[in-house]
């Protein structure tokens, strides 16, 4: 035989497992955040070893992002130069 009730549980009792079942959300959250995180960093590196290899993949990326950029019809659009370009520059006014 059996026997069924309805059991109405205390509200601090309630509140406490609410709380505890947000602090399992956060914390599952905070582990994919962390994961996600872990696996960018791998990503990065392996970018990074692949243009320690091919140097001129930097330039490639760097054309894509100005690519990227100015299809968005801004007005103004800034190109960065590097540093080694300048040098050149430099060295000729020590000289001077």
């Amino acid at each position: 035989m059996v026997e069924t009730r309805q059991v109405d549980l205390p509200t601090e009792m309630q509140r406490a497992t609410v709380r505890q079942a947000e602090a399992e959300r956060e914390r599952r959250a905070k582990v994919i955040h962390a994961e996600g995180e872990a696996q960018a960093v791998e990503k990065l590196a392996e970018a990074a070893n692949i243009i320690i290899v091919y140097p001129a993949a930097i330039h490639l990326r760097f054309l894509q992002t100005v690519t990227k950029v100015a299809a968005e019809k801004n007005s103004t659009t800034i190109l960065p130069l590097p540093i080694d370009l300048l040098k050149a520059f430099f060295q000729r006014k020590e000289k001077e």
